[in-house]
């Protein structure tokens, strides 16, 4: 069995991971040393026949501009009557939270046998791994998406390659305001029994 204190400090760690919005996320962001540390944690996550359909790319403080340009030009694409305070608003998003990075998953990497899904959960555990250590770390998280990932402006900005998508953003930083923990489903919501009867096979 393992030890009780290691038990309770693994759970009391995931209960403690809020999303905290970016713009509720402020410096310091992590160090070099607390950057790799989280990165790091990435790598323990599963991956079947270890295709590591996995990449992460950081966005510097000198790229956000540019991010926020494709930002504003996917919106636009989007909506050509969309304001111009709402395209400043699109672009905004760029320059919120200290530390930012893309999250992209590869489907054409490697075996073809594993197929996109399996390769969208260990993305997942990836990034639930860097999320629990950044908040180990005493940073707060969060993960974005947004129709702009799937522009032609942010896959070229990112030098995507066919087969990679742009699944989501994950920012870092220490958290603004404390927020209230929210309710936890409980395990009887999201968890049954399989049944087997008369040969059927049944859930309740």
């Amino acid at each position: 069995m393992p030890e009780t204190d290691l038990v309770t400090t693994v759970a009391t760690l995931m209960q403690a991971r809020q999303t905290i919005l970016p713009k509720r996320l402020v410096e310091p962001g992590p160090d070099a040393g607390q950057l790799k540390c989280i990165l790091n944690a990435a790598a323990s996550a599963p991956d079947h026949r270890q295709l590591l359909p996995w990449r992460f790319v950081l966005v510097p403080a000198l790229a956000r501009t540019v991010l926020a340009d494709v930002f504003g030009t996917a919106l636009l694409e989007r909506d050509p009557q969309a304001s111009a305070d709402q395209v400043q608003q699109a672009q905004e998003k760029a320059h919120r939270s200290p530390c930012l990075m893309l999250v992209v998953v590869d489907a054409c990497r490697g075996n073809p046998q594993v197929d996109l899904y399996e390769r969208i959960v260990s993305t997942g555990c990836a990034v639930q791994n860097m999320l629990l250590m950044a908040t180990a770390l005493g940073f707060g998280s969060a993960l974005t998406s947004g129709k702009a990932l799937k522009s032609k402006g942010l896959r070229g900005l990112f030098g995507l390659q066919e087969g990679e998508h742009a699944l989501c953003f994950v920012s870092f930083g220490m958290a603004q305001s404390a927020r209230h923990p929210r309710l936890r489903p409980a395990v009887s919501d999201y968890c049954s029994t399989l049944v087997v009867a008369s040969g059927k096979q049944l859930t309740e």
